[in-house]
């Protein structure tokens, strides 16, 4: 067949699929081939590739490499110097080093956001009809070091469409239907989840059928002393059933390039490479991330043993965690919690839309989407037209607002920010306030008319962003001073807060007004009696037992919520009446409330020093709390050192089975 590049015709060369590797006879010389075609480099500049000549890139020495498998750690190594020279006739270009593959990548800090760029690649095959992205741990057949497989079942790529893919800054993603515009999410995420990524495709396209293969590896480049960013790929056509090489130079270069994949990637035959095509399908890619980083303890930071059907981060799942410890296990199962570890919940809220004829299996299992707006409590709309500017199209912001079905139980709150259908901002939070205005709001939107950051875990900082971040702060504030009393939650009134001095200026010791003061302005007045309140206007309380009642210190929060009775009128003097309801016995409205000048009124003393009892053993049961606190403090220490003491004995076997199988 004739080869492109305006080369004779020569016959077709077939790549046998039972030879073994030996046939090809790709060592020229001594040591390591690095005839590596010209098309594959990763440089600023560009050349046909139906015209491209052999490039003889050379080696660089003084690079040392770095033994941190963080990824934190992986850039420290020193540069070697460089003795490339430009070949007759060709013009100076400014290249690429490994380092900046590494530099790149750290604008991903969260791993979950690397992983996030990998899938946003298979929805968008959606359009090319692909009906499932795969995201599952393998074993490399190397090592039997763990892999992170992506695989889906859309168009797959060309062999142009894949050194696109592996080019710097190239997008081909015009639409404004995906989330993609710079050209280098690829890129950065697979370096930020391990060193090395080798991805198969297969697509038909033009009538032609083709497979490709394509080695973007870290440990590659750094070993080898590079100095530019070589990505090893190679192609086959298979329109007629069988794998036929596509060369674009000469068959030297591309046997070179084989060579190094086998050499560099978990697989070391054509028959294993052969076989992931083989997986594929008649169409579709897959990516395979190997040499998976570590975290600071040597563990890898990816975490698939605790759980069968999830990928989860060691590091994230105890970090920021609030001293909220009688609720901290209602606060874990919440989604606004998982998502900072569990793969499995942050891609349930990842898109906005739920698909109707694609699935995200993770491990096995289909990812059920999640929908928060279908799940608030008290729902409202609120539309909202930014101030685009004259030039621009005018856009209208559909904010989905309403309390989560834990409030008030939980402190959680924020607003999930989706661009394109994906999620940018989750839990974003807009409004800071020392009480609890605010708390227990989440807010659903899409606002297309702002750009993702790189990274797409964040907005480009700009006046549209900051004027929404405004309008969000204002309709959180808004609907909870406006519905706080239906989940529980009371706002502070002026004459609340008149009654509360006026309190605490005739109670000797002053313990009820002040603890009351602080728990209305935190929204929750149920932290005392019912009848508690009747004594702020000055007036005895009337039938308050003398001991401390049992469920004193538990009394619910404010299921009953009535406007009509916000003040009492008693003589001429206002205090508080609200409706409450505790233990299953309902106040009634003038009932209970306090009363002038009756003998068997107890009086404001008495019923401090019932307070002063309940403090007592609040202390107490604080003081055990810090003990056990300690306690688990110090066990979570002993897990640590056990952990790192295992990943030195999983390093230390793992080396011995690599020298073992040498010596054989």
């Amino acid at each position: 067949m004739p080869v492109k590049g305006g080369k004779a015709e020569q016959p077709p060369i077939v790549v046998d699929l039972e030879s073994s590797d030996d046939d090809y006879d790709v060592s020229r010389g001594e040591g390591r081939s690095r005839n590596l075609p010209a098309t594959n480099e990763l440089a600023t500049h560009t050349r046909n590739a139906s015209n491209a000549t052999i490039a003889t890139l050379p080696t660089t020495s003084g690079g040392q490499l770095p033994d941190s498998r963080s990824f934190w750690q992986a850039g420290n190594y020193e540069m070697g110097h460089s003795n490339f020279r430009p070949m007759n006739g060709e013009l100076e270009h400014a290249r690429v080093h490994p380092k900046f593959l590494h530099t790149n990548a750290t604008s991903h800090k969260w791993a979950f956001g690397a992983i996030a760029e990998i899938l946003d690649n298979a929805v968008d095959e959606i359009c090319n009809g692909a009906t499932f992205v795969k995201i599952d741990r393998t074993y490399s057949p190397r090592d039997h070091s763990p892999t992170l497989v992506f695989h889906d079942d859309g168009g797959g790529m060309d062999p142009e469409g894949l050194r696109k893919c592996m080019s710097l800054g190239y997008s081909s993603k015009t639409t404004d239907k995906t989330i993609g515009q710079y050209g280098n999410g690829f890129k950065t995420s697979t370096i930020r989840l391990g060193a090395d990524v080798v991805v198969f495709t297969r697509a038909t396209m033009s009538g032609q059928t083709t497979q490709s293969v394509g080695l973007l590896s870290y440990n590659f480049l750094r070993k080898t002393g590079q100095d530019d960013i070589i990505v090893p790929m190679i192609d086959f056509d298979i329109s007629h059933h069988w794998a036929e090489p596509k060369l674009y130079s000469s068959y030297d270069d591309w046997s070179a390039n084989l060579k190094t994949i086998l050499e560099w990637s978990p697989f070391q035959s054509k028959d294993e490479i052969m076989q992931q095509f083989e997986d594929i399908g008649n169409h579709g890619t897959k990516v395979i991330i190997y040499n998976l980083w570590h975290n600071d303890e040597g563990i890898y930071e990816l975490n698939f043993d605790d759980d069968d059907e999830d990928v989860k981060l060691r590091d994230e799942a105890n970090r920021g965690m609030p001293k909220l410890k009688k609720k901290e296990a209602q606060l874990q199962s919440n989604i606004s919690y998982c998502i900072r570890f569990s793969l499995r919940a942050y891609i349930s809220i990842l898109y906005l839309k739920k698909f109707t004829n694609f699935q995200i299996i993770l491990r096995g299992k289909p990812v059920e989407q999640v929908n928060l707006a279908d799940e608030l409590r008290y729902s409202k709309v609120v539309t909202y037209r930014p101030q685009l500017g004259t030039t621009m199209k005018e856009v209208m912001v559909v904010t989905t607002v309403g309390f989560i079905k834990e409030a008030p139980s939980i402190p959680v709150s924020g607003f999930n920010v989706y661009n394109k259908n994906r999620l940018i901002k989750p839990f974003w939070q807009v409004l800071t306030s020392c009480g609890s205005e605010g708390n227990g709001v989440i807010g659903i939107l899409e606002a297309n008319f702002i750009h993702p950051a790189h990274d797409k875990q964040d907005f480009e900082r700009s006046t549209a962003v900051i004027r929404l971040q405004t309008k969000l702060r204002q309709i959180q504030s808004e609907y909870w001073k406006n519905y706080c009393h239906l989940v529980g939650f009371q706002p502070v009134k002026s004459t609340i807060r008149k009654a509360l001095k006026s309190s605490e200026a005739q109670s000797p010791q002053g313990h009820i007004s002040s603890t009351t003061e602080r728990n209305i302005q935190n929204g929750q007045l149920a932290a005392f009696p019912p009848n508690a309140l009747g004594m702020l206007d000055g007036n005895s309380v009337v039938d308050l037992e003398a001991t401390p009642r049992k469920n004193l210190g538990s009394v619910q929060t404010v299921s009953k919520y009535d406007r009509s009775h916000d003040v009492y009128q008693s003589g001429g003097n206002a205090s508080v009446h609200d409706v409450y309801q505790s233990g299953g016995n309902a106040s009634e409205s003038n009932q209970g409330v306090a009363s002038v000048n009756k003998s068997s009124s107890k009086s404001i003393d008495q019923l401090c020093k019932e307070n002063i009892q309940l403090f007592q053993r609040c202390e107490i049961h604080r003081e055990k709390e810090k003990e056990l606190t300690a306690l688990v403090e110090e066990y979570e220490k002993k897990l640590v050192e056990t952990r790192r003491k295992s990943a030195q004995l999983s390093a230390y076997l793992l080396s011995r089975k690599k020298q073992v199988k040498v010596c054989d």
